[in-house]
């Protein structure tokens, strides 16, 4: 494999991938009325956070300034006067901190909740820092949210209340330094088939591939020119996945939620034709994360009685219409990666067929004529 090309499609590849970690559209739209009035906590080595709010901020208040460092298994309090810049009225409150440093804020992370109409007695969160957090800089968020309920969504837009994030530094936690697979310029290389390993997402892993916001763990395939195909599975893990194969370039090539085989869990078989090297990436759907076992065998496409006639499409690629050519008439079905069937028809010499409801990728078109049966790769770009 010529290196200098992996790296340049590597390039292409992070910049297909732009994402941001932390969700900051969230917050209110006005700057009136309920508001974060205070917050402060003492951490270690004399750094402490000591906020005071009002005037109001629309959306979401960075303020990564203000700097607390926590030990892992220790325990703290914040200190938090949800209140109001103007009036009073009733409303809800929550205070996060991602201790495993994936780029979101999930409900184990929660530190506490308040409800009630300012103005109210200060609220006090006692809190211990997991023993299994993350050692590195992260964030708390705390929200305040009028008229809403709990518990809140962190992300979420409201028209009155605050979103403010600060900065945390957790140590004597979890080193991840030397972990890889968490994004694509450090993948998992995988080399020789079968392969086979168990691994978890909950630790160490980010949200690096934009389609949720679970944590992901990238994986590069190469060595595989002698396989016709490849099955990819994540059968047997222990949340709910999805898959996405990806070649260099940043080009989906597959991807997969719920296999028949395997209920919630993802599978992809595809073929491997002239392909020098693929990224695999694994996730759990929505925000679901753990462990989970990926397994890397030859393939069987189940398409072993058609013919396979690459140029027989056109165009081809396309992102709109296609034909088939030969003036070819009857029934057709377009299959995805995973030999299922995502449209079907019939048509007529020349006609089109429209494929604008499909998403970027490799299909294929199977011609189901008496006398001549045959399958055509399609690719959607």
């Amino acid at each position: 494999m010529n290196i200098k090309l992996l790296l340049s499609s590597i390039l292409s590849f992070i910049t297909f991938l732009s994402f941001s970690q932390y969700c900051t559209t969230a917050g209110p739209t006005s700057t009136v009325d309920s508001n974060l009035e205070s917050a402060s906590i003492s951490g270690e080595s004399g750094t402490s956070i000591n906020y005071i709010g009002c005037p109001g901020v629309l959306g979401v208040e960075e303020n990564l300034l203000s700097s607390v460092t926590l030990n892992a298994g220790g325990s703290y309090v914040l200190n938090l006067q949800f209140g109001t810049c103007g009036g009073n009225y009733g409303g809800v409150g929550e205070a996060w901190i991602d201790f495993n440093g994936d780029g979101s804020f999930s409900p184990t992370e929660s530190l506490g909740t308040w409800q009630g109409t300012p103005p109210t007695a200060p609220s006090t969160f006692n809190f211990t820092v997991p023993a299994s957090a993350v050692n590195g800089t992260t964030r708390m968020r705390i929200t305040h949210r009028e008229g809403g309920t709990l518990p809140i969504a962190p992300c979420a837009s409201f028209t009155w209340g605050s979103v403010v994030d600060f900065s945390v530094t957790i140590q004597n936690g979890i080193d991840c330094s030397s972990v890889i697979g968490d994004d694509a310029t450090n993948p998992i290389l995988v080399s020789s088939y079968p392969h086979s390993e168990t691994h978890n997402s909950s630790i160490c892993y980010s949200n690096m591939n934009p389609v949720y916001n679970s944590p992901d763990v990238f994986y590069l395939l190469t060595n595989f020119s002698g396989l016709n195909s490849l099955d990819i599975s994540l059968c047997g893990s222990t949340f709910d996945t999805y898959m996405t194969v990806i070649l260099p370039n940043g080009t989906v090539v597959a991807n997969n939620d719920d296999h028949v085989d395997c209920g919630s869990q993802s599978k992809i078989i595809m073929p491997t034709y002239n392909y020098d090297s693929l990224y695999v990436i694994v996730e759990g759907w929505g925000n679901n994360q753990g462990e989970y076992t990926l397994t890397i065998n030859e393939g069987t496409l189940g398409l072993d009685n058609l013919t396979f006639e690459r140029q027989y499409i056109f165009p081809n690629p396309s992102n709109d219409f296609i034909r088939i050519s030969d003036n070819y008439s009857g029934e057709y079905e377009i299959l995805n990666m995973n030999g299922e069937v995502v449209s079907k028809g019939r048509v007529l010499a020349n006609e089109r067929i429209n494929i604008q409801t499909l998403q970027k990728g490799i299909y294929y078109v199977k011609c189901n004529s008496d006398t001549n049966p045959a399958i055509h790769k399609l690719i959607i770009n």
